[in-house]
């Protein structure tokens, strides 16, 4: 042991050495609480002056090299558009919709979110927007109806979660300029995953329903008038995954086009057709987005930088190298990738784990035969179960902050979803066309 934290002092150039390094490293820095992107950025820094002779002037031309793609211009504008429509009208007639038509049948308040939350994502794109859009509606009447608060949470975040799969996703716009995949191709293949995750979490939320039936109370059943109201009022929101999904699907315009139209699309709808929004309200969404878009592309370099470092200490071969991945089925290396994302998730950001793992991966993916838009989707699907699975999901704390709970009282109701997401993991692998199916069809695979 002691020559081995030996050879960490002097800098001898030992994979292991170098890894253990950079993790002891990455995680002090995170306990000790600082921002994700300062513990990649001294890793590797560390990596380059004391294991290796590379410049540093290497490090500023990854990270510019990172946050260079055009398709990442898709990024800022669906954030843009989905904070836009966070603050108006769009996801309060989108529920309104699907609750007047199943809200009175027995688990109708559960599943109304878990399809509400399928919808808004196919708006927003953003699985925290969602959390705060549909979760401050729905909560307050699914504690009317008598749901426990721990089911209600742990479907909220959850279910919040299908929107990392349904288009427009950050997560496969991230994935597909790493792996230089297809995003067209890889919104459409989401569609399918997300659908069938929705069908899980609704027949649980029916299951539970049933066997709570005593303590919950059906809502009335909404007359036709009011139904013919909400899908009126719903025309215009429902434009959004028609000109997203639609137009991708039809080659008329391209993902980043689309993120373009989108925000002109929420701007026309929130503020002259609703005129629930002002100038004011843009002038705070474009700052809103500017904030976020600056957080993601800062980390979105600094992965780059230190992706760039690990691949040219080959230290990703020779970690995986003792697994034979590249003599291994497609199962079984879609299950080392979920295992190494799903762990991965649980305690950094999903962003951050996207940034370092899939560059690592993306050698034995290649040799391998794999689809790359099939692993993007298996890969996004984990992000997804990272976003809400303790210690550190992003949506679990975003949920504590808007609903003022505790942690332990956010996380009680997660296990059932979590199961239910490695199911679909499941699904996923050993019945990939449940992702590739649209997708060959939408491009004559």
């Amino acid at each position: 042991m002691l020559e081995f934290l030996q050879n960490v002092i002097n800098g001898e150039l030992d994979v292991y050495v170098i890894t253990f390094a950079l993790l002891t490293v990455m995680v002090i820095l995170l306990f000790l609480s600082f921002p994700m992107v300062v513990p990649l950025t001294v890793a590797t820094m560390i990596g380059f002056l004391h294991f290796s002779d590379l410049p540093l002037q290497n490090i500023i031309q990854q990270m510019i090299t990172g946050i260079t793609p055009n398709a990442l211009i898709a990024i800022p504008m669906f954030i843009f558009a989905a904070d836009i429509m966070t603050r108006g009208h769009t996801a309060t007639r989108l529920l309104d919709l699907i609750e007047v038509f199943i809200g009175h049948y027995r688990g109708g308040l559960p599943i109304t979110t878990c399809i509400s939350c399928t919808l808004f994502g196919s708006v927003s794109g953003s699985t925290q927007a969602t959390v705060v859009s549909v979760g401050t509606i729905m909560r307050p009447k699914l504690l009317k109806a008598g749901y426990k608060d721990s089911f209600i949470l742990g479907l909220i975040i959850n279910a919040s979660d299908i929107a990392w799969l349904i288009p427009p996703s950050i997560g496969l716009i991230l994935y597909g300029v790493l792996a230089n995949a297809n995003i067209a191709e890889l919104f459409i293949a989401g569609i399918g995953p997300g659908l069938i995750l929705t069908a899980l979490f609704s027949v649980y939320c029916y299951v539970y329903s049933v066997y709570h039936q005593a303590e919950i109370t059906l809502t009335p059943k909404a007359d036709w008038p009011k139904r013919i109201k909400a899908i009126k009022n719903s025309i215009l929101p429902m434009g959004f995954p028609v000109l997203i999904v639609g137009g991708i699907y039809s080659g008329a315009f391209t993902p980043t086009e689309a993120a373009a139209f989108s925000v002109l699309y929420a701007i026309i709808l929130e503020v002259v057709i609703y005129r629930k929004l002002g100038f004011s309200d843009l002038i705070d969404s474009s700052l809103s987005t500017g904030l976020i878009t600056a957080v993601v592309f800062i980390l979105v370099g600094a992965g780059q930088a230190f992706s760039w470092y690990i691949s040219f200490e080959m230290i990703p071969q020779e970690l995986l190298g003792a697994l034979d991945l590249e003599n291994a089925s497609p199962e079984f290396i879609l299950f080392v990738i979920s295992v190494a994302f799903v762990i991965g998730c649980m305690f950094v950001d999903s962003i951050v784990v996207l940034l370092i793992l899939t560059p690592v991966f993306m050698p034995i993916i290649d040799s391998s035969g794999l689809d790359p838009v099939l692993v993007g989707v298996v890969i996004t699907l984990q992000m997804a179960v990272g976003s809400a699975t303790p210690p550190f999901g992003c949506d679990i704390f975003t949920a504590i902050a808007v609903f003022k709970k505790s942690y332990l009282e956010v996380i009680s109701g997660i296990l059932p979803f979590f199961l239910i997401l490695m199911l679909m993991s499941a699904i996923l692998i050993f019945f990939p066309d449940s992702a590739l199916f649209l997708r060959d069809i939408a491009f004559d695979k």
